[in-house]
């Protein structure tokens, strides 16, 4: 069975990807298939399609990837691993294109947020399109071919489109890094390890945040460490939110058990999202 990912080749989760198979055996690894978007990719493993979807959740930098947060929480899919990626960028072109000459730069919407201090000074009267990923916007420029046309993407898109690297480290701070997360329909299981991280969704409904410090309460009294806190409106009506949580416990410990329960009889809606190993800088 194969992962989907946010592709085409070149991108940040392609290399994300890469990171969370590295364990496994040569010659053993899944087929990999690229999607042209965040939603195509889920989609494609809640049709069971795919084994899974590499997807981008949050960038230190930029926030949470809203993509991926509608599809959380709107689907019944869970995380079964994530990964932590350096991301750095860099502008390339066509052969033949200097970097004063370009005036319109393509890239991904959070690219193009990391590198807005890099472009309003060294290219400010270049104009900005928006592409699906980075990878796409290398593509789009190498195949279009436009005059003064460049894109910004992860170095490595320049050799596979055929691209000539322009400037390197155009982000607004040199260690931003991106998570992201390997999403399934069901749950798998992974083995424990001395790490764990469980993802929860609360639904909040029309009681809005002021139920919010009540609700972190529960988990505080029982010593229960939240790594992420994440507010996401529902859609339905203004002030109706749905509350992302990780803490840094596994769903079969008693406390948090114990502490999801406190929360339900509070009226509120609690929804697993997966336990999974956390991501630690030493097994990238």
């Amino acid at each position: 069975m194969a992962y989907a990912y946010l592709g085409p080749e070149g991108t940040f989760t392609q290399t994300a990807l890469r990171r969370l198979l590295s364990a496994v055996p040569p010659g053993r690894e899944p087929a990999h298939r690229p999607f042209p978007s965040v939603p195509a990719a889920l989609e494609a493993a809640r049709r069971g399609e795919c084994e899974a979807a590499v997807v981008p959740l949050e960038n230190s930098v930029r926030g949470v990837v809203p993509a991926t947060m509608d599809q959380l929480a709107s689907a019944e899919m869970h995380i079964n691993a994530e990964v932590e990626v350096p991301v750095s960028f860099a502008l390339m072109a066509p052969e033949g294109v200097a970097a004063e000459e370009v005036t319109v730069v393509h890239s991904h919407p959070h690219a193009l947020g990391q590198c807005e201090d890099w472009l309003r000074t060294r290219l400010p009267g270049a104009r900005t399109r928006t592409a699906a990923s980075t990878a796409a916007a290398a593509r789009e420029v190498a195949e279009a071919g436009a005059p003064g046309h460049a894109a910004i993407a992860a170095a490595p898109a320049a050799g596979l489109y055929g691209l000539r690297i322009l400037a390197t480290g155009l982000g607004r701070e040199a260690g931003a890094v991106t998570r992201f997360v390997s999403v399934a329909p069901r749950w798998s299981h992974p083995a424990r390890t001395a790490r764990e991280r469980t993802s929860l969704l609360v639904s909040l409904s029309t009681a809005g945040p002021a139920l919010v410090p009540n609700v972190l309460n529960e988990f505080r009294t029982l010593g229960i460490a939240l790594s992420w806190i994440q507010s996401w409106p529902t859609g339905r009506a203004l002030g109706s939110y749905d509350l992302f949580l990780d803490v840094d416990a596994h769903i079969d410990t008693r406390p948090l058990r114990l502490a999801m329960a406190a929360v339900e009889a509070r009226g509120l809606e609690v929804r697993f999202l997966g336990s999974y190993p956390r991501w630690s800088a030493a097994a990238g």
